[in-house]
């Protein structure tokens, strides 16, 4: 199993960025996939859920209205679109998923986000 992010870089306040999470050694369809973020001295947080097929999202309050989360499993592919950026989304973006029958989490190595004011 392995993710790969993309897409992170630096954008000015009030900009968009799309991220992008490839998937290999699974099919995403299979499973729910999660972005999570962490910014310097501050624990991991979640940002976005999706479920497997694609019915239902879920964002913080920090995040709601400005972040979307999508999939294309024809292309094994996660996004977050992140619009209306704000300094405090400033972080390192990780892509998520937990295997169902082992329980083992599996990380991207992460792409770095930071918004200037």
């Amino acid at each position: 199993v392995q993710l790969v992010e993309s897409g992170g870089g630096l954008v000015q306040s009030g900009g968009s960025l799309r991220l992008s999470c490839v998937g290999s050694g699974f099919r995403i369809s299979n499973y729910d996939m999660k972005w999570y973020r962490q910014a310097p001295g501050k624990e991991r947080e979640l940002v976005a859920t999706i479920s497997s097929t694609g019915g239902s999202a879920n964002y913080p309050d920090s995040v709601k209205g400005r972040f979307t989360i999508s999939r294309d499993n024809a292309k094994n592919t996660v996004y977050l679109q992140m619009n209306s950026l704000k300094v405090e989304d400033t972080a390192v973006y990780y892509c998520n998923v937990r295997m169902r029958l082992s329980g083992t989490n599996y990380w991207g190595q992460g792409t770095q986000v930071t918004v200037s004011s």
